[in-house]
C-alpha cells in the first residue's frame, strides 16, 4: 500500500499540470468515466504516474451516459492535453465500467473519441488487482451510489450497489446552507467542512448501514475505500463508529485510486 500511496500523492501534485515532460520507455493510458468526473491517466511500465488530467462533469450517471457528446468531447480534450504534455500520440486506452452496467457504454465513448479500447475491466476488479487484495472488500462511493464488492482469492465474488452517494451529500449541504447545488459541491470539494459534519453525518451513517447489510453474510475484515466522497474529513470515523470490527483502509487520495487502478491494470496483469 505504501507504493500505491506514493503514486496517489504524485497524482495529486501533477493533476491537470500541462508542463511538458520527457518520458522514456513504454506507457499506458487509462480512462475513468465517473459520475462526477472524467479522468485520463498515463502511467509507465512500473505504474508510476506520468500525467493525469481531470474534468468535473455530470455526463455519466451510474454507468449510463446522459450526455454522450459531452462525454466524448471531454475525453478528446483530456487526450489532447496528455499528448501535448508528454509529446506522445495516444491511440488506445484501458477503460472500465461499474458492476452491473453495460460495458459497451464506456467503450462507445472511448472509441468515438478516436481511441481503440485496449482492455475493459470492471472498476472493483481493477482495484483488487492494483492492491493485490486476496480476501477483503472494496467500497467505492460514487456520485450516485455506494458500491461494495467482495474479493475472494483475488477475484470479485459479490457486488452490490445502492443509491446514496456523493450527490446526496451535496444535496444535504445545499439544503442546510440554502445554497445552490453547484455552490454546495464546491464547498464539499474544497473540504470547507467546518460545522458540516453534523449536517451530513446521517448520509454517511446511511452509507455505513448499506455496507453493514451486505457484509453481514460474509466473513471479512479488511475494507478498502475508493471514491472522492472519502476525501471528506471525518467520514471514516463515522464508518468506524458504525462498524468498529472492520479494518478501514483509506488510501492517500481516494479520488484517484480507481483511475490509477484502471491505468495500471494491463501492466499489473502482465
Amino acid at each position: 500500500m505504501q507504493k500505491i500511496n506514493e503514486h496517489l500523492k504524485k497524482i495529486e501534485q501533477i493533476i491537470n499540470d500541462p508542463q511538458p515532460r520527457r518520458i522514456d520507455g513504454s506507457w499506458q493510458v487509462g480512462i475513468d468515466l465517473g459520475t462526477a468526473d472524467i479522468v485520463l491517466m498515463v502511467v509507465d511500465e512500473q505504474g508510476e504516474p506520468l500525467a493525469a488530467f481531470m474534468e468535473w462533469a455530470e455526463v455519466v450517471r451510474d454507468g449510463v451516459v446522459v450526455d454522450y457528446i459531452g462525454a466524448v468531447d471531454i475525453v478528446k480534450r483530456l487526450v489532447q492535453q496528455a499528448e501535448a504534455k508528454l509529446n506522445i500520440e495516444i491511440k488506445e486506452a484501458v477503460t472500465s465500467f461499474p458492476p452491473g452496467t453495460e460495458p459497451r457504454i464506456s467503450q462507445n465513448v472511448v472509441e468515438n473519441a478516436g481511441l481503440k479500447v485496449k482492455t475493459m475491466i470492471d472498476e472493483p476488479s481493477s482495484v483488487v488487482h492494483l492492491l493485490n487484495i486476496d480476501h477483503g472488500a472494496v467500497v467505492d462511493i460514487g456520485g450516485g451510489t455506494t458500491g461494495l464488492s467482495l474479493a475472494e482469492n483475488g477475484k470479485i465474488i459479490y457486488t452490490a450497489d445502492e443509491p446514496t452517494g456523493g450527490r446526496h451529500v451535496t444535496l444535504t449541504i445545499a439544503g442546510n446552507q440554502r445554497i445552490s447545488f453547484e455552490e454546495a459541491e464546491k464547498m464539499k470539494r474544497a473540504a470547507q467542512t467546518n460545522g458540516l459534519m453534523a449536517v451530513v453525518e446521517p448520509v454517511f451513517q446511511k452509507m455505513a448501514e448499506i455496507i453493514k447489510n451486505h457484509l453481514e453474510k460474509f466473513s471479512v475484515k479488511d475494507v478498502y475505500l475508493s471514491g472522492g466522497t472519502f476525501c471528506f474529513p471525518g467520514i471514516v470515523d463515522v464508518f468506524k463508529q458504525e462498524l468498529p470490527h472492520l479494518n478501514w483502509i483509506l488510501p492517500a487520495q481516494p479520488l484517484f485510486l480507481t483511475p490509477l487502478a484502471i491505468a495500471s491494470y494491463q501492466k499489473k496483469r502482465a
